[in-house]
């Protein structure tokens, strides 16, 4: 399978929609309709469980079976779609990739028909070439739905809607925020994905802070307003700060010299944090390279909501799971009546 096999634009972000407007799959955030976005983010925060606090389980999803293919390494986003799928009583299956048949010649298409077969409900998708999820959607079941759990360069949605979910639940609004986004724009699924949530809810000024060598050309036409290569002019009287994880890969490719310089020129460090606004927040999708992106200190002080991000990423889960299962449910009743 070549990665020009599988360009995003093969579905077009409507064909996530059904005819009526529900989210039948989750491939990604860009053009999702305002009230839509609103209303995960609603479903989403009915999920969100306090601290301590006993973890409800839900029968939303009682008899389905979603199955996690995760072509792409990523614990944290694998272990949080399982336990939101746990939590609405579905069950799960964990496709181990080294073993699957795609990894002895079979072709994807092939593998999902025999999935299919075995009455699956639900793809969760993480795959390295950029339109994978989208491919899949356009040839799988019609009763089976598809969410995308990142792919290549092109969309992480899940992971832009827990990051709006965590600013709504710390900032009372999104038209007065200027937000921040520094490091590796070139090659962020996260970053785009997180432009197209903050454009969609009116964001009042989006920022992006990077070296040239990592932003990509017209960067602006994804809704980004300022674009900054010095981090001190960028953080100025930010209110969220969204740190992007450093792949050392982008390092072997020449694009950066060193992990040290990175930080020295783009590092969140205390000091520099300072020039955002009192009331700032600091967010990392995870893992964070600390000393690299960011100072120990920021990402574990008060003003760091990296941990809540990871607790929403569980309730935005459950919310896109539930909201696109009772899309399913509709389209079927809607087809016998």
């Amino acid at each position: 399978m070549s990665e020009k096999a599988l360009v995003p634009d093969e579905l077009p972000s409507k064909m996530q929609l059904t005819s009526d407007g529900k989210l039948k799959h989750c491939l990604t955030v860009e053009k999702l309709p305002p009230l839509l976005l609103d209303e995960i983010l609603d479903r989403a925060q009915t999920f969100v469980t306090p601290p301590n606090a006993t973890q409800k389980k839900y029968p939303l999803l009682r008899g389905k079976t979603v199955m996690n293919l995760f072509f792409e390494n990523s614990t944290r986003t694998r272990t949080t779609f399982e336990l939101a799928a746990q939590r609405l009583s579905a069950d799960v299956i964990n496709l181990d990739i080294r073993t699957s048949a795609t990894s002895k010649g079979e072709s994807l298409l092939d593998t999902i028909r025999n999935l299919e077969a075995m009455n699956v409900d639900m793809f969760v998708v993480r795959h390295q070439y950029s339109g994978t999820a989208n491919f899949i959607a356009r040839y799988c079941a019609p009763h089976v739905s598809v969410l995308n759990a990142g792919d290549g360069h092109h969309a992480h949605p899940t992971q832009a809607l827990l990051d709006m979910l965590t600013i709504r639940q710390h900032k009372t609004s999104f038209q007065p925020l200027k937000v921040a986004i520094v490091g590796d724009i070139l090659h962020s699924r996260v970053a785009r994905s997180q432009i197209h949530a903050l454009s969609i809810l009116c964001t009042g000024e989006i920022r992006v802070i990077a070296p040239k060598t990592l932003l990509p050309e017209g960067i602006e036409a994804l809704g980004v307003h300022k674009v900054f290569f010095n981090m001190e002019e960028g953080l100025k009287d930010a209110d969220v700060v969204i740190m992007l994880r450093l792949q050392k890969e982008r390092m072997e490719a020449a694009l950066l010299p060193s992990e040290r310089e990175f930080y020295k020129l783009y590092g969140l460090t205390e000091e520099r944090f300072k020039l955002a606004k009192p009331d700032a927040i600091v967010m990392h999708p995870g893992p964070a390279n600390r000393g690299v992106e960011i100072d120990s200190h920021v990402a574990d002080g008060q003003r760091s909501v990296i941990l809540n991000q990871v607790t929403n990423g569980v309730a935005v889960r459950m919310a896109v799971m539930s909201m696109v299962m009772d899309a399913q449910v509709q389209e079927k009743t809607k087809g016998l009546s």
